[in-house]
């Protein structure tokens, strides 16, 4: 059996290590006591024991005097207390070192068991390999899985990773499929009027006046919907910067409902307010926000409806809320709602329009800054979106 075999299976033990730095320490203590001794008979006993003249009065012929003369003198209390003393002392240093190297000890029986799982940890290593080559990221049904109860951990952390990979891959498949839905509708009814141009616009201007309606219509929808998905994209990939500074919340909702009410003659805008209310933010990235949830407002709510915008304090923070009288959202749908091209029904989308973008994009903006939002909607009665913003 070769020097490195042995070394490998019999662990490193620091035990031996620290009874000899202990024993060291104990004999160092020891000289110091013997010195002492030394000094201590050399200046006390023997001045005590010499007369006049300067001889012993106590002569030492034999070992027996020499105990006789120790126990007379106390002197062998002395040398009991500090064998004791050194012997704790030896004890104690080396229950010291002990503790001191355990770490290293830990370390050499974890390198042991290391080295004699290296058979197994190349087994395990080729399974999961294994494992992981029969996946298919397509299959939404499908986890890794070795059998082996040590690997559990892993397999949860790797089993975990696909799925929020699998989840971002059908959310970025909806959103090609929808966003190429939406841009179809558009590009068809322009492709269909420029036709009907072609055919009889040419002499007839009623369908002349008509096409070119349709078509500007048509353009503006599809380039704010490309305004959207654009938008939406910077926000993904980091390139829609903040410019914070500080503003009056209250001021800027004022300023919302202002515009809200000379552009919207079809409903009833009211506006309440707490007075100043300062924020830390982007003030065009949060007024576009309000914007949004005042549109979505507007589309479900019938003419002559009210829709009251408010501006106030909850909790110590400050917020604002868009509360309309229209038609309510399923309780199933309010956790949606935010989602890039969700429609709540699409009966209603056909009779509202949009893109289902709007809502997304207002949600990224609040996200972004640390807010988040608070809804209630009763059927038929209305919806109250409140932001509450750090």
């Amino acid at each position: 059996m070769s020097r490195d075999k042995r070394n490998r299976e019999k662990p490193v033990s620091t035990g031996s290590i620290a009874l000899r730095i202990g024993l060291g320490s104990g004999l160092n203590l020891l000289l110091i006591f013997i010195v002492l001794d030394i000094v201590l008979f050399c200046v006390f006993i023997l001045p005590a024991l010499a007369d006049e003249s300067g001889v012993a009065e106590i002569t030492i012929n034999s070992f027996n005097d020499f105990v006789k003369l120790i126990r007379e003198w106390k002197i062998d209390i002395l040398l009991r207390a500090e064998g004791l003393l050194v012997v704790l002392w030896v004890l104690a240093d080396t229950l010291k070192v002990r503790k001191k190297l355990s770490p290293l000890q830990e370390f050499a029986d974890a390198a042991l068991k290391l080295s004699e799982m290296d058979g197994e940890i190349e087994q395990r290593y080729q399974k999961l390999e294994n494992a992981i080559d029969n996946l298919s990221p397509a299959e939404d049904d499908q986890k890794l899985y070795t059998g082996d109860a040590e690997l559990a951990g892993l397999e949860t952390a790797v089993n975990k990773l696909m799925s929020r990979m699998r989840d971002s891959y059908r959310q970025q498949a909806r959103f090609v499929s929808d966003a190429s839905h939406e841009l179809r509708t558009p590009i068809a009814v322009i492709r269909g009027y420029a036709d009907m141009l072609d055919r009889w616009g040419k002499t007839d201007e009623k369908i002349l006046e008509e096409s070119i309606e349709a078509i500007k219509e048509e353009s503006e929808n599809m380039q704010h919907l490309v305004e959207q998905l654009l938008f939406l994209a910077r926000g993904d990939s980091g390139r829609t910067p903040l410019n914070v500074s500080d503003f009056d919340l209250s001021e800027m909702m004022k300023d919302v409902w202002e515009e809200s009410s000379m552009i919207d003659k079809a409903h009833d805008y009211h506006f309440e307010s707490a007075g100043e209310i300062f924020v830390r933010g982007d003030v065009s990235l949060i007024k576009q926000a309000a914007r949004i949830l005042i549109e979505n407002a507007s589309k479900y709510t019938p003419e002559g409806g009210e829709i009251v915008l408010k501006s106030f304090v909850s909790d110590g923070q400050p917020a604002f809320s868009v509360q309309d009288s229209g038609i309510g959202i399923n309780e199933s749908d309010i956790p949606h709602i935010f989602e890039r091209f969700y429609r709540a029904d699409d009966s209603r989308s056909k009779q509202t329009g949009g893109s289902g973008l709007g809502l997304a994009i207002a949600g990224w903006i609040i996200e972004r800054h640390g807010g988040r939002f608070e809804i209630i909607s009763r059927k038929d009665i209305g919806t109250r979106i409140t932001v509450i913003l750090p």
